[in-house]
């Protein structure tokens, strides 16, 4: 393969904001006082219970199922469907035109941006991104690599948009991984890599080994039992 670039057009795509996203929204202003009255954090339903009932110190602006976040002073916003520089403008601009705080900054992060790597690599885990934008070869590289039974021309990647999953298949052998839209990976993203033919068959000869040692095992004791 020959040397090659690739322009980054996708990579300036800001993904949108989704039910269930747990944002991060300060606000700081000329007057520090003021502008600390909107960076208390609601508590969402969804952090203050555990598995086992207990409450979680975690704090945010959940997405709810209607798409809004509940925001100090000016209430209810339509966050999903949003990119989050559409959401810091429109509460920048509310700030302002409410005469709530004079030059207000805006700064929205995600709380919850994660990837998960599943699957043939050496360390498959859920991995929290905290500057929000990592690719598809940087989130298979935080996994410790694909292992040697990995088939790399058919790795999936499985995604969640409104309640709707999809899946795609993403061959890593070529180049066009570059300028695909796929190559920087959105918030609860899930990458598989299926094992080759080598693992399955690899597997299924074990399985058979095991089978027939475990028969050979039945019948000897079945054996001795039937001599006492």
């Amino acid at each position: 393969m020959g040397d090659a670039e690739f322009t980054e057009a996708v990579g300036n795509l800001e993904p949108v904001l989704q039910k269930n996203d747990i944002l991060s929204i300060t606000v700081s202003s000329l007057n520090a006082e003021a502008a600390e009255m909107f960076n208390v954090f609601n508590k969402t339903e969804s952090q203050r219970a555990a598995f086992n009932g207990t409450p979680l110190p975690s704090s945010g602006y959940l997405i709810d199922q209607d798409g809004y976040i509940q925001f100090p002073f000016i209430g209810a916003i339509m966050a999903a469907g949003l990119t989050k520089k559409d959401l810091r403008q429109y509460i920048t601009k509310e700030l302002i035109v409410r005469q709530l705080l004079l030059e207000p900054i805006v700064d929205v992060r995600y709380l919850n941006f994660k990837v998960s790597v599943l699957g043939e690599v050496k360390n498959p885990a859920v991995f929290v991104i905290p500057n929000e934008r990592v690719t598809l070869l940087e989130a298979l590289g935080l996994a410790g690599d694909m292992t040697i039974y990995a088939k790399r021309d058919n790795v999936f990647l499985i995604s969640e948009r409104d309640g709707v999953k999809t899946t795609k298949r993403i061959n890593l052998n070529t180049d066009e991984l570059f300028t695909s839209p796929n190559y920087y990976l959105a918030a609860n993203d899930v990458v598989y890599v299926q094992p080759n033919k080598r693992k399955i068959r690899s597997t299924s000869v074990t399985t058979q080994w095991l089978g027939a040692i475990v028969g050979s095992l039945s019948l000897a004791v079945l054996a001795i039992t039937s001599f006492r």
